[in-house]
C-alpha cells in the first residue's frame, strides 16, 4: 500500500500489504507501558469486506508474525460475544477500521466503533487508530452523507430517546475517524 497519508490507490497488491503490513509490525512492537493480547484489532462489516479484502489483509497481517483479532477467528465458541469484544478492543494496540459502504448500517459495528474512539481517547495514549476508507469517501463518513446518509435517516426512524443518545455517539465517532489519516483503497483488482 501506499504512504498511510494517501488519499487514493487501486486495490492492493501482495508487495503493498507485506509494506503495510511491515508498517504496523514496526508500530505494533515499540514498547510502551503495557503489554496487549492483540497488535491489531479488526473492525469490518462482514458482507461487504470479509471474504476479500479483510480476509486477505488478516491472513498477510498473521503471515507477519502480527497478532491480530477479527471477531469470527477469535471469539470463542460460546463467549458472550459482547464482553468478548469489549475485552478485545481494551486489550489491543492497535484498531484498523475498515469503513465500506454499508459499515453503518449495521449497529454492531458503530457500537464497536464507539468502543474503539473511547477506548483510545481516554484509556491509553499508546493505542492508535487507523482508517482503511474501502470505496467510500471520508467526507461521506465523516458528514454521514452518501450511502452513510441513507443508513443513519434508518436508524433515525422510530428511534426512542435512548437511541437518538447512542445515534449521536455514532456520528462523533464516524466523525472522528474520518478526520484521522489513513488508507483509501478504490477498485478492487
Amino acid at each position: 500500500m501506499a504512504d498511510p497519508d494517501s488519499t487514493e490507490m487501486a486495490g492492493p497488491d501482495s508487495t503493498e500489504m507485506a509494506s503495510f503490513s511491515s508498517t504496523l509490525q514496526a508500530s505494533s512492537s515499540t514498547s510502551g507501558p503495557h503489554s496487549y493480547s492483540y497488535d491489531v484489532f479488526l473492525s469490518f462489516r462482514g458482507e461487504d469486506t470479509r471474504k476479500n479484502f479483510t480476509d486477505h489483509l488478516y491472513n498477510t497481517l498473521v503471515a507477519y508474525g502480527i497478532r491480530t483479532f477479527r471477531d469470527d477467528e477469535e471469539l470463542q465458541k460460546g463467549d458472550y460475544i459482547k464482553s468478548g469484544l469489549s475485552t478485545a478492543i481494551q486489550d489491543s494496540k492497535i484498531f484498523l477500521i475498515i469503513l465500506s459502504e454499508n459499515y453503518d448500517t449495521s449497529k454492531w459495528c458503530l457500537n464497536e466503533l464507539v468502543k474503539i474512539i473511547e477506548c483510545t481517547t481516554a484509556d491509553d495514549q499508546d493505542k492508535r487508530v487507523i482508517p482503511v476508507f474501502y470505496h467510500v469517501q471520508p467526507r461521506d463518513v465523516g458528514h454521514q452523507s452518501g450511502s452513510f446518509q441513507d443508513a443513519f435517516l434508518n436508524h433515525e426512524k422510530y428511534a426512542n430517546q435512548e437511541k437518538k443518545e447512542m445515534i449521536k455517539k455514532w456520528r462523533i465517532a464516524l466523525e472522528k475517524v474520518a478526520k484521522l489519516s489513513g488508507y483509501h483503497v478504490d477498485n478492487q483488482l
